[in-house]
């Protein structure tokens, strides 16, 4: 999953400052056009910009990625006839907050005069027609970046996770690699490879995301870019083809969760469906931006359906032992393990897309108060910063499933859910709003406090006791010997 969008190019200096850039911005360049005050923001036709099918394409990259892989889990925390509902639901949901930025785009450019908007101008401009909110309105633009950051950088963690917990399994199990695809639903085998903490293959990979980062253009990963969607693609299809002939007749698993696990479901399916950043950068690259619409119900529609699709198959396929990502689950022969390392080169090379946003809204104003020879030192000082510090938070919290949970819970609620409904109130609270369409508002957006207060809650909670219960095996362990 990518998240982004944003500004034009006013920077004030300050930390959080209104520009708010995409990894589109890298790998997909703004079309070219008229200047500003001499656009329509309906552009038709007379420049070059993104196809129908090249959106589309984008808006499904934007919204597949680790969280797919980790919602057979999120079904198991709801409940096999629960969680897939519930998948459908907030799929709607998801998509009416995308519309409703969209709309509210729309009108705040014709009311400003501007062609297009970003997330962080949209909730800007919306406060700025408020007129008690008018003074604090860039915080808003500023608050939108906030959680942007935090929610890339938890992408990032994730990432970092994701491939410590695959690289490690597939080391381990290399003595026990065979052709043979046929496994006992546990993926536990009989001969394994003494092997190193996940965290000490965090530190491993910590140099070659360092490096990654330092790439001066992403344009230069476009190529690598490419083979990550291809490999990737061809993974999720042979892990369909496999959960799909494994699962075990009769199915015996529970239809409804435990109502203490609903808040991590909810955390894991929003972070899935976190993929709102990308929907202004894509719309505003459209060369025929009324078409849009149509690619954002197809789109959408194809990735609410591979959610549910996958998270009912996988926990039907492995039951009570499912992990944290699918890839977890799949048997120890040549095939599937190829799988995992071809999903962990794509995730490897995705992350110095994930990594662009955060990087680009906050080193650009430490740069401009530097001089112009330190400008390039500063640069990849900073990066290898954010790198270890977003290295670091994936070692305090080495558990997949719960980093999914705790990054969906803390900010993409935020993004996908809480914003949107109030921006459409304060875009349109002149424009005579309907009681209903209000109601409604605030309803999406109090359910999002809620998945966002709950979530966070539980899967803290979750960390907690894990690594009480890791320091006591520890402990006893030591004790014996």
């Amino acid at each position: 999953m990518m998240a982004s969008s944003d500004v034009d190019g006013r920077t004030d200096g300050s930390l959080f400052s209104d520009q708010n850039p995409s990894e589109l911005d890298a790998l997909c360049p703004s079309p070219p056009g008229p200047s500003r005050p001499q656009r329509n923001y309906e552009r038709i036709g007379g420049r070059t910009g993104t196809s129908f099918c090249q959106t589309l394409i984008h808006l499904l990259k934007g919204n597949i990625g680790t969280g797919l892989l980790g919602l057979p889990l999120a079904v198991k925390n709801a409940g096999l006839v629960l969680g897939p509902v519930s998948l459908l639901v907030m799929g709607i949901i998801a998509v009416h907050c995308m519309k409703l930025l969209v709309k509210c785009s729309h009108h705040l450019s014709a009311k400003m005069n501007q062609p297009s908007m970003t997330y962080g101008e949209v909730m800007q401009y919306g406060m700025e027609n408020v007129s008690w909110l008018r003074r604090s309105s860039r915080w808003g633009s500023r608050t939108v970046n906030l959680f942007l950051i935090i929610t890339q950088m938890g992408f990032c963690c994730v990432y970092f996770v994701f491939l410590s917990d695959n690289v490690k399994q597939v080391v381990e199990a290399a003595n026990a690699t065979t052709f043979s695809c046929q496994v006992n639903h546990t993926n536990q085998t009989d001969i394994l490879v003494p092997s190193f903490d996940s965290r000490i293959y965090m530190l491993f990979f910590l140099p070659f995301f360092i490096l990654l980062v330092f790439t001066p253009n992403l344009k230069f990963l476009a190529p690598f870019s490419l083979i990550a969607n291809l490999v990737m693609t061809a993974s999720l299809i042979l892990i369909y083809i496999y959960s799909l002939m494994n699962i075990t007749y009769p199915i015996d698993l529970p239809k409804v969760g435990r109502f203490k696990d609903y808040p991590l479901f909810f955390g894991t399916a929003i972070f899935a469906f976190e993929g709102i950043g990308v929907v202004l950068p894509l719309e505003n690259k459209m060369q025929r931006p009324q078409r849009f619409t149509e690619v954002l119900y197809l789109g959408m529609g194809i990735v609410t359906f591979l959610y549910i699709s996958l998270g009912t198959i996988g926990y039907m396929c492995f039951g009570e032992h499912i992990g944290g990502s699918i890839t977890l689950n799949l048997p120890n022969c040549w095939t599937y393990q190829a799988v995992k390392l071809l999903y962990c080169f794509g995730i490897f090379i995705t992350f110095a897309l994930q990594f662009y946003v955060p990087a680009e809204i906050l080193i650009p104003p430490v740069l401009a108060r530097v001089s112009e020879r330190w400008e390039k030192p500063v640069d990849l000082l900073l990066r290898t910063l954010l790198v270890i510090i977003t290295c670091a938070l994936a070692i305090l919290i080495p558990e997949l499933d719960l980093v999914i949970s705790l990054v969906g819970s803390v900010s993409s609620s935020f993004l996908a859910l809480i914003f949107p409904p109030i921006l459409e109130i304060l875009a349109f609270h002149t424009e005579g709003l309907s009681p209903l369409v209000t109601i409604k508002n605030l309803l999406i957006s109090v359910v999002g406090l809620l998945g966002f207060l709950l979530g966070t809650y539980v899967a803290i909670e979750e960390i907690i006791a894990r690594n009480n219960v890791k320091h006591a095996e520890t402990f006893y362990t030591y004790m014996v010997q």
